[in-house]
């Protein structure tokens, strides 16, 4: 048997892990999680989140980001974390679409009435009394991940059509994100897009302003076939320029500060975000996530391309992070 993904066509990592299998040329199928199977997937894989990864070794596994590491060693001339420093690049990358623009998708799709509407429903499977119970959920989710106030949604919103803009004029000039081969970060990016912003009814109105993009996330994306090279350490793309600039402003003091709030147990934690302070749920992943990271360049990288990546997070003020 091929590989399974047990999620959501509405989910930013289902979709994330999908575009990856996609990129490794792999046999896969997308199954839904439902009443039937959700005991067993849970159990055995340990979490309930999604996505799950069923293997051919009938092994049942979760998060994307180990799993894309995992699936590299197996597909090594498709990888989509390259070796060494640049591996680094693209997993800070990575992890500043998995760990801080989440919110941006988890925003648009419970603030904006329609869009609400639209995903609980296609996520119930039309069952109007399960969409509300999901529907209940999405404020919630949008408190603990700092965009409740009008200016925190502002915000996330003209960061996301930075991000929008710095995409299309990307996608003029490479393949992908970081050159003319994809990377988790093209994943993640899609995910984000086939999940949530080219999906639901409010944030497409935006997105179907950057054609490039569009075209890119419904299909021109998924024709890679195995060639290509990515931009070279410390400059990478303009992108990547882009998304480390804007990472020094919003998802550094966000980590750090659920960092020490973790180091201390804290429930909650509090950053400077757009000139505001806001208050976050503390969780424990986005600590591992990070953590995971600084794990890879002690770890991963010979004497010489720690001492690069040293250097270039010093020069763009990531240095406290990893």
């Amino acid at each position: 048997m091929g590989y399974v993904v047990y999620g959501g066509e509405l989910s930013y990592f289902t979709r994330k892990l999908e575009a990856a299998l996609i990129f490794y040329g792999v046999d896969f199928e997308l199954s839904a999680k439902n009443r039937d199977n959700r005991a067993v997937i849970e159990s055995r894989s340990g979490t309930h989140q999604v996505p799950v990864l069923q293997t051919p070794e009938n092994w049942m596994i979760g998060d994307t980001t180990p799993l894309l590491s995992l699936l590299d060693a197996r597909y090594p001339a498709r990888r989509m974390f390259p070796e060494g420093a640049l591996g680094v690049l693209v997993h800070i990358i990575e992890e500043y679409f998995d760990e801080w623009i989440a919110r941006t998708m988890v925003h648009y799709r419970w603030h904006y009435p329609a869009s609400a509407e639209f995903a609980s429903l296609r996520m119930a499977g039309g069952d109007a009394e399960a969409a509300a119970r999901v529907r209940d959920w999405g404020p919630r989710a949008c408190r603990a991940t700092g965009t409740e106030s009008t200016q925190q949604r502002e915000a996330a919103e003209l960061e996301y059509q930075r991000l929008l803009e710095a995409m299309e004029r990307q996608l003029g000039e490479t393949r992908y994100l970081l050159g003319d081969r994809p990377t988790a970060v093209d994943c993640v990016v899609l995910g984000g897009l086939r999940a949530h912003t080219n999906m639901d009814p409010d944030p497409k109105q935006l997105t179907a302003g950057y054609p490039g993009v569009i075209a890119w996330s419904e299909g021109t994306a998924d024709t890679w076939d195995g060639s290509g090279e990515l931009a070279g350490m410390p400059d990478s793309t303009e992108f990547a320029q882009f998304i480390v600039r804007e990472m020094q402003t919003s998802y550094l003091p966000y980590i750090l500060a659920n960092q020490a709030a973790q180091a201390v147990g804290a429930k909650a934690c509090h950053a400077d975000i757009y000139g505001e302070q806001v208050s976050f749920l503390s969780r424990p992943y986005p600590e591992r996530s990070r953590a995971m990271i600084s794990e890879r360049i002690r770890n991963q990288l010979s004497d010489y391309e720690r001492g690069q990546v040293g250097a270039w997070l010093k020069a763009n003020g990531l240095d406290e992070c990893f």
